[in-house]
């Protein structure tokens, strides 16, 4: 857990970057795509350090959300995608708000309220690890599909926890029914939602009003999973060598200074893009055109605009400016049928690959 506030300048740009980057997602892969991105929370938390800030913060959770929250609201119809929630007070409103957005869209939105009640209930109750949630996003599409994201503080450890959720996973509300848990792991913890909790659950059924002990030795006799892969979040604030993947890092290096015109021509032409934005314009074709597996190293994507307690370094706001800038260009280019410029960054994300292949060492 971080302290301090996300200054308005940053803010604003975060909500803007944000608005562009879901706007080329949904060009290139389709609206489900930004759910199943925003589900990975390491893709979540590469987002959050390309959009500037410090790149292992409890932090990126709260102001992704809102920035999203605030980028999209004028372009909620157009892409059919709707956030609801947030932090403290707004989350509380988050059944409110999906019965409203489903009075707008034709979808069922008490459904949907109940379905954002049960999930809260599920990460508070019954998985009982010591984090008390205070944030609560329910993002859903037209026709009904959502992601879930939530996450909960334990103050006696200076930590913060984060739950996905996504609706094409879900098979059940209470057996397995996370995408992801991100948060370090603390040995054993009461989780009713594991598979093998199955038979405790039909038993609390069974034993409502009953002593609650011989429901939890139950629980006690389950033996403690095989971890999954973890994402490293150090208290070290800065940005250190051993967070990074430093040859896929060179790989990006190396797409802006080797000979770059030749393969991506339309976007240096674009005027006022120099050799440091488009350095920053990789990063971003990397967060919308990158699978899962290039996102175990997150503080990789703060080089791009920096953070905003100026870790790896402050935020250079001409750059963010110009990202936001060529992105914004690009996406209403490819709206009228013009894909080059939104092209040619996906060709700049592809040459930072085939140059970190060709890289040897770091």
């Amino acid at each position: 857990m971080h302290g301090g506030r996300v200054p308005p300048w940053l803010a604003e740009r975060m909500a803007r970057l944000g608005r562009v980057i879901v706007e080329a997602i949904v060009h290139h892969y389709g609206r489900d795509e930004i759910l199943r991105r925003l589900a990975h929370p390491f893709w979540f938390q590469s987002f959050g350090a390309v959009m500037g800030m410090d790149w292992h913060s409890s932090g990126i959770t709260t102001s992704v959300v809102g920035a999203l929250k605030r980028g999209l609201a004028p372009v909620e119809r157009e892409l059919g995608l709707h956030v609801c929630g947030g932090r403290g007070w707004h989350s509380r409103r988050t059944p409110a708000e999906l019965i409203e957005a489903g009075e707008r869209v034709g979808l069922d939105g008490a459904n949907l309220a109940r379905t954002s009640r049960l999930i809260a209930k599920v990460d508070g109750a019954a998985v009982q690890d010591g984090f008390e949630l205070y944030l609560h996003s329910f993002i859903v599409t037209d026709d009904g599909k959502w992601t879930v994201i939530q996450q909960g503080m334990n103050p006696a450890r200076g930590e913060a926890r984060r739950y996905h959720w996504l609706s094409e996973g879900v098979r059940s509300f209470v057996d397995e029914p996370h995408a992801a848990i991100a948060g370090a792991s603390q040995g054993v913890i009461v989780n009713l939602t594991d598979h093998r909790a199955a038979p405790a659950r039909d038993f609390q059924l069974e034993a409502v009003g009953r002593d609650p002990d011989a429901v939890l030795a139950s629980v006690r006799r389950l033996r403690e999973p095989v971890p999954p892969p973890q994402l490293s979040m150090p208290f070290h604030h800065d940005v250190r060598p051993s967070d990074v993947l430093l040859h896929r890092l060179r790989g990006t290096l190396a797409a802006v200074a080797d000979a770059g015109p030749a393969t991506y021509e339309e976007l240096l032409l674009v005027p006022g893009v120099g050799a440091r934005t488009i350095f920053a314009l990789a990063m971003v074709g990397e967060i919308i055109h990158g699978v899962p597996a290039r996102f175990a190293d997150p503080a990789r994507f703060a080089f791009a605009h920096g953070g905003k307690d100026g870790h790896p370094f402050p935020v250079p706001l001409p750059v963010y400016d110009e990202t936001i800038r060529v992105l914004r260009a690009a996406v209403a280019r490819a709206r009228l049928g013009q894909d080059d410029c939104l092209a040619a960054i996906r060709r700049l994300d592809a040459q930072a690959r085939a140059l970190e292949r060709a890289a040897s060492g770091d």
